[in-house]
């Protein structure tokens, strides 16, 4: 029998500011109420905040990780990671903004392969820059998870990305408007986005998910998808990011036959 190994996928932007960290976590505290077991991996290496978002201290980053591999001194994952709850991880990015510097892009393959052995999903979280590393991630995950706003430079950020994938022939990705980030932001009609890109929008999280209390949720180290009331205070967008979870795991995990 062919082992079983976890899906990873990335969430990536044109730009920053966009949602990508809150949007993970709520991802993998909906993997988390379907039994999945999930690690959040923050490679947004010089400026990462998943451990901050829900307020968990910590010790060892991504960071120790690529220096114990490099140096012979690694033993086993956990030793890394820290728990949220019972079925979510997390890998923190360096403490040290100037240890992304130090962290060779093919020990992050090596980390997200190893990932995927010990986790049913490997949520990563990263920043939009196109550096060697960012590469490395867009070039080894399962599947990417472009988040985007309803703004003129996003839009012309993804539209590029989207030239660059359809010039390599990637396919492995599917786009989320997010318009909870900022419900200000209206300046395109839906029609008017999928016609500039000249591609699809898959999902569409609406400005009702805005949450003017967010800071309350990273102080007491909340994420939203768990809280009881969810699933109905935010019923059209806890729906929708289920349906992203769903589909982002694949055929072969929606029909139990990993």
């Amino acid at each position: 029998m062919k082992k079983k190994t976890g899906k990873s996928i990335c969430l990536f932007s044109g730009k920053g500011g966009v949602g990508k960290t809150h949007l993970a976590l709520c991802l993998a505290g909906i993997y988390s109420t379907m039994g999945k077991k999930v690690l959040v991996l923050d490679m947004d290496l010089s400026g990462g905040g998943v451990a901050l978002y829900v307020n968990k201290p910590y010790e060892k980053t991504i960071y120790n990780f690529v220096d114990d591999y490099t140096n012979n001194r690694f033993k086993s994952l956990e030793d890394y990671v820290i728990p949220y709850n019972e079925f979510i991880d997390i890998l923190p990015s360096p403490k040290d903004p100037r240890s992304a510097l130090k962290i060779d892009s093919k020990y992050v393959e090596i980390a997200i392969e190893k990932s995927c052995v010990h986790y049913d999903v490997v949520l990563i979280d990263m920043n939009h820059d196109l550096n060697e590393v960012n590469l490395t991630i867009l070039d080894t995950v399962h599947t990417i998870l472009f988040v985007m706003q309803n703004d003129p430079m996003d839009l012309k950020n993804m539209k590029s990305m989207l030239s660059i994938f359809h010039d390599l022939e990637k396919d492995n990705y599917k786009i989320l408007l997010n318009n909870s980030r900022d419900p200000f932001k209206k300046y395109f009609t839906l029609f008017d986005m999928k016609n500039i890109l000249k591609a699809n929008i898959d999902y569409v999280l609406s400005s009702e998910f805005y949450l003017k209390n967010i800071d309350s949720y990273i102080m007491n180290g909340k994420i939203v998808t768990l809280e009881a009331k969810a699933p109905n205070i935010f019923n059209k967008d806890y729906t929708v990011m289920m349906k992203i979870c769903v589909d982002l795991l694949g055929k072969e995990e929606e029909n139990g036959k990993v």
